[in-house]
C-alpha cells in the first residue's frame, strides 16, 4: 500500500477504516470535534498512567524475574541433593526456562495481539504463579524440568507484551525511562531473592524443606497477585477506567504524535512479512542475542570469576550484592540519560564502553595476583553496566515499530535474540577455564565490541529510512520535513494543541512505520 493508498483510506468511510478509528477514539471521531490539551493536562494524565499502568507492570516483572531467579538461590538450601540430581540435570533444569520461551515466541506474537491485554497477562501471571508453587512438590529431575518448561512457556510473552504496552501508554520520549523503572526489577529482585531466600531457609518446619518454602511462599504471592493485575489493567487508553471520559479523549490525542498506529485485535500477516523482508528487524535480534549471551559471564560465572581473585564463600556472597545494586542504579541512569537527551544510540553505545573496559581489565588482569583484588572487583563492576543495553534496547524497538502485528512479532523475534543469547551465552565458559575463564571472557569481550558496531550500522539504518520517508512525503505534495512531537519534553511549547480528529488519521489506523510516511524513525 502506498501513501495515495492510506491518504484514500484515511479519508473514505469503509468499514475497515471506521473500526480502526472507533476503537482509537470512540466518540471522536465525528467531523469537527476538537480536543484541547494543555501540557498540565498531558502531565496530569501521564501521572494517573504512572500510578496504575507503571505499578502494575513494575510488580509483574518484579514478580517474573523473581520466580525464575529464585531457583539459583533455593539451591544453596540442598535442592540438587533432595531431587537427586546428578551430572548436568541442574543445568537442565536452569536451561529449560529460555528453551520453552524460545519455542513459544510465534505463538506469543499471536497471543498479543489477538488477546486483550486484561485477560492476558493476569492470565499469564496465574500460569508462572502456579508453576513456582508447583516445584515445591518435585522430588525429582523429571518433576523439575516439567514445572520449569511451564514456568519459561508462561513468561515467554512477559518482556514483549511489556514493552509494547508501554509503547501504547506512553509517548516515545516517556517511554525509555518508564522501561528503566520495570527492567530495573532485574536488579531489586536479585537482592530481594537472596534476602528472602536467606529468611526463609532458617524457617524451621518438619513438613517442608526449606527450598520448598521459598518456591511456595514466591509462587504462592504471583498467585494472589493474578486477579489483582485483572481488577486494575485496562487495555488501552480509550478504556482506562481510571480516567474521565474527557480524559481519554485527550490521552489518545496525547498519544497522537507517536505514529504506532491503534490498539488492533486482528492479526495482520502483511505485516509478519515486512517484519521478515527488513534489515532492521534482524539488527534488532542480534543487538539483543548479544548482551543476554554476554551477560553468561556475570549471572552463571561471575561468582565463580570474583571466587577466582582470591575471595572466600562467604565474603564472594557478600561482594555480588553491591552488584546487583550497581545493576539496578546503571539501569534507571542509562535510560533517564536517554530521556534527557532524547537519543538511544548514542547513550547505549556510551554505556557499553564501561563494559568493554570492565571486560578488558578482566581479561589483561593477572587473577591470581593479590595486588589486583581491588582493580578486578572495580572491573567486575563495571560489567553491570552490561544491563542498560536491553532497557534502552527495548524502548529504542518499540519506538521505531507501528502495527499492531509488526510490533508484536517484532518484540517476538528480540525475545528469541533475548532467549538464545541466555541459551549460548554459558557454553562460552567450561569448567577447565576455571578459576579465571579467560577464554570466555574473551569471547565476551568480542560480543560487546560488536554490539557497538551494531548500533552504528542500525543508526545509518534508521537515518536512511527517514531519507525515504521524506522522499515520499514530497512525492505526495507534502512537506519533507515533519515535527516529531513525540520526542518533545512539553507536549506543546505554546501549551496546547487543537485537532479535529478526523484528520491526520494515520496515526489512528493500524498501518506499519514503513507505510506511514508521517513516521519519523528515532536514533
Amino acid at each position: 500500500m502506498d501513501n495515495q493508498d492510506i491518504e484514500s483510506v484515511a479519508g473514505s468511510k469503509s468499514a475497515h477504516a471506521k473500526t480502526d478509528l472507533d476503537r482509537a477514539a470512540p466518540g471522536m471521531v465525528e467531523e469537527g470535534v476538537m480536543v484541547t490539551l494543555t501540557n498540565e493536562e498531558n502531565i496530569r494524565i501521564r501521572r494517573k498512567t504512572d500510578k496504575t499502568i507503571l505499578t502494575i507492570l513494575t510488580w509483574v516483572y518484579f514478580l517474573q524475574v523473581l520466580d525464575k531467579g529464585v531457583l539459583g538461590t533455593a539451591s544453596i538450601f540442598n535442592l540438587q541433593e533432595d531431587t537427586g540430581l546428578v551430572g548436568s540435570q541442574y543445568s537442565l533444569v536452569s536451561s529449560i526456562a529460555p528453551i520453552a520461551q524460545l519455542a513459544w515466541q510465534p505463538f506469543s506474537a499471536w497471543l498479543i495481539v489477538k488477546v486483550p491485554p486484561r485477560i492476558l497477562m493476569p492470565s499469564m501471571v496465574l500460569g508462572w504463579g502456579v508453576a513456582a508453587a508447583s516445584t515445591a512438590a518435585c522430588n525429582s529431575f523429571a518433576g523439575l524440568v516439567t514445572v520449569r518448561f511451564f514456568l519459561g512457556l508462561f513468561e515467554a510473552g512477559c518482556m514483549p507484551l511489556f514493552t509494547i504496552l508501554t509503547g501504547q501508554w506512553y509517548r516515545r520520549v516517556e517511554q525509555p525511562l518508564r522501561v528503566s523503572i520495570w527492567y530495573s526489577m532485574n536488579g531489586t529482585a536479585t537482592m530481594v531473592a537472596s534476602a528472602l531466600s536467606y529468611g526463609l531457609g532458617h524457617i524451621p518446619s518438619d513438613v517442608l524443606k526449606p527450598w520448598q518454602t521459598i518456591f511456595l511462599v514466591v509462587g504462592l504471592i504471583t498467585i494472589v497477585s493474578a486477579p489483582v493485575v485483572y481488577w486494575k489493567l485496562d487495555n488501552d487508553i480509550t478504556s482506562a477506567r481510571f480516567l474521565t471520559e474527557h480524559e481519554r479523549q485527550q490521552g489518545v490525542e496525547r498519544l497522537r504524535a507517536n505514529q504506532t498506529g491503534a490498539s488492533s485485535y486482528d492479526f495482520n500477516w502483511s505485516h509478519v512479512f515486512e517484519v521478515a523482508l527488513e534489515p532492521k528487524s534482524w539488527l534488532w535480534v542480534v543487538m539483543a542475542l548479544l548482551p543476554n549471551m554476554g551477560s553468561a559471564m556475570t549471572s552463571t560465572f561471575g561468582p565463580l570469576i570474583v571466587k577466582g581473585f582470591g575471595f572466600d564463600a562467604y565474603q564472594t556472597s557478600l561482594l555480588n550484592i553491591p552488584f546487583g545494586a550497581v545493576q539496578t542504579v546503571v539501569i534507571i541512569a542509562s535510560c533517564w540519560a536517554s530521556y534527557k537527551l532524547k537519543l538511544k544510540s548514542a547513550v547505549l553505545a556510551g554505556f557499553m564502553l564501561p563494559v568493554v573496559t570492565g571486560i578488558g581489565m578482566l581479561y589483561g588482569l593477572r587473577h591470581d595476583d593479590e595486588s589486583n583484588q581491588g582493580p578486578l572487583l572495580l572491573a567486575y563492576y563495571l560489567c553491570a553496566f552490561l544491563f542498560s543495553a536491553n532497557p534502552l534496547l527495548l524502548s529504542w524497538v518499540v519506538g521505531n515499530t507501528a502495527g499492531a502485528a509488526k510490533t508484536s512479532t517484532t518484540m517476538a523475534l528480540y525475545q528469541v535474540g533475548t532467549s538464545a543469547g541466555a541459551l549460548a551465552g554459558p557454553l562460552l565458559f567450561t569448567a577447565e577455564q576455571a578459576p579465571s575463564y579467560l577464554p570466555g571472557i574473551r569471547a565476551v569481550l568480542g560480543l560487546f565490541i560488536a554490539l557497538v558496531g551494531c548500533v552504528a550500522l542500525q543508526v545509518l539504518n534508521l537515518a536512511f529510512l527517514n531519507r525515504q520517508h521524506s522522499k515520499r512525503r514530497v512525492s505526495n505534495g507534502k512537506s519533507a520535513e515533519v515535527q516529531d512531537r513525540s520526542m518533545t519534553n512539553a507536549f506543546e511549547a505554546d501549551g496546547k494543541v487543537q485537532a479535529p480528529m478526523s484528520d491526520e488519521a494515520a496515526p489512528f489506523l493500524d498501518l506499519t512505520d514503513r507505510k506511514n510516511d508521517e513516521f519519523v524513525y528515532i536514533y
